[in-house]
């Protein structure tokens, strides 16, 4: 089951990084949605490789193709399967992974799960690659929360110690959300934008990677909907943005740094506006107890550097258990964060989906 997901919807993620195809069964789309073929085009080509200088040079052209589920283009009731074909694999750059693991991966564990059956090319069912077909199943999702006035946003919130500003907590809008796509990297601030290009392209040069946090805003959701304990929507959302290999941490509202805060200063006051109940502050992120408060849904990923890179480390040869050295050859990402944006995004629909399903097709939001 490691690799499905969903209560009220159910989707299954399937293949490897240089398999001939990688792809998605979503089942739980309402029989007559007719998807926005261009806008989840548009949105899959954000997350796909060698778009810009920032991301790996391995360019794949990350074109679904449907091969259930729709007909004439609209959902008929049956699950929806699409696929993405590789066609630009190099498994002779992953030729000694088998036997000498990288650093921060899974090769090491994957070979002792698998008893060294497992596919290195590529990190096989492990690899970042297998993004893009959750970022279909979450496109569509996107589309159809759309429909019911749910927006998601996110941006690099950081890279290293390189910071853009945060989305306003109370007030973050749809245009906001556009705003990010008008810098190279999908942040709010040029002065953020132009400052990580430069650290990126610094660790490009030496060999080596850096990570980040990215933020994500979702609005419009109303108040009620999550359940306590076991499947409170932080639970929920947590579990579907760790689906992406490289999050290492997600916090809500004012995450860890509320931790060092008086309750006096962290607490949300409540106050009426426009005659809903809303708070001053959004500390909270939009969450209280597990259930939605009306506020914005505000959450931060922490998204580690890519293990793969140039420069020199230590390692061990698994045949004869000796220490070695190794540098990754192949084509990596000096940093994952502008290419996971969107994962971050389609993971936060999946989760939100499944949660508000009912209520949606019930004509309560």
């Amino acid at each position: 089951m490691s690799f499905s997901f969903g209560s009220n919807i159910h989707i299954s993620i399937f293949g490897q990084s240089h398999s001939d195809a990688i792809g998605v069964t979503i089942e739980g789309i309402p029989a007559g949605f007719r998807p926005d073929t261009e806008a989840l085009a548009a949105f899959l080509s954000r997350r796909a490789p060698g778009n810009s200088e920032f991301s790996t040079p391995r360019k794949e052209a990350d074109a679904p193709e449907f091969i259930c589920g729709l007909v004439n283009g609209t959902a008929c009731g049956s699950p929806i399967t699409a696929i993405i074909k590789n066609t630009n694999t190099r498994p002779s750059d992953y030729a000694s992974l088998s036997d000498v693991p990288r650093p921060g991966h899974a090769d090491y564990t994957a070979h002792v799960k698998y008893k060294g059956f497992e596919d290195p090319t590529g990190g096989g069912h492990f690899s970042g690659r297998m993004t893009a077909p959750l970022c279909i199943a979450g496109g569509l999702f996107m589309q159809l929360l759309g429909r019911a006035g749910i927006k998601i946003g996110a941006h690099i919130q950081s890279i290293g110690n390189i910071s853009d500003i945060h989305f306003d907590p109370c007030r973050v809008s749809e245009e906001d959300m556009r705003r990010i796509h008008a810098n190279i990297l999908p942040v709010l601030s040029a002065e953020a934008d132009e400052k990580m290009r430069g650290l990126i392209r610094d660790c490009k040069i030496k060999g080596d990677s850096i990570g980040g946090v990215i933020e994500c805003a979702i609005i419009g959701v109303p108040v009620g909907i999550g359940e306590p304990v076991f499947h409170g929507m932080e639970n929920v959302i947590s579990q579907c943005v760790f689906a992406i290999p490289a999050v290492k941490g997600i916090e809500f509202g004012s995450g860890f740094d509320g931790c060092a805060e008086l309750g006096s200063v962290n607490n949300d006051p409540f106050t009426v506006e426009n005659g809903e109940v809303r708070t001053v502050t959004n500390n909270h992120g939009g969450i209280l107890g597990g259930i939605t408060s009306g506020m914005p849904i505000i959450f931060r990923a922490a998204v580690k550097p890519t293990p793969s890179i140039g420069a020199v480390q230590q390692s061990v040869k698994l045949s004869s258990l000796e220490d070695t050295a190794l540098s990754v050859k192949g084509r990596h990402d000096p940093c994952i964060l502008p290419r996971a944006v969107p994962c971050v995004e389609a993971a936060a629909a999946i989760a939100l989906y499944d949660m508000i399903k009912n209520e949606i097709n019930e004509g309560s939001v």
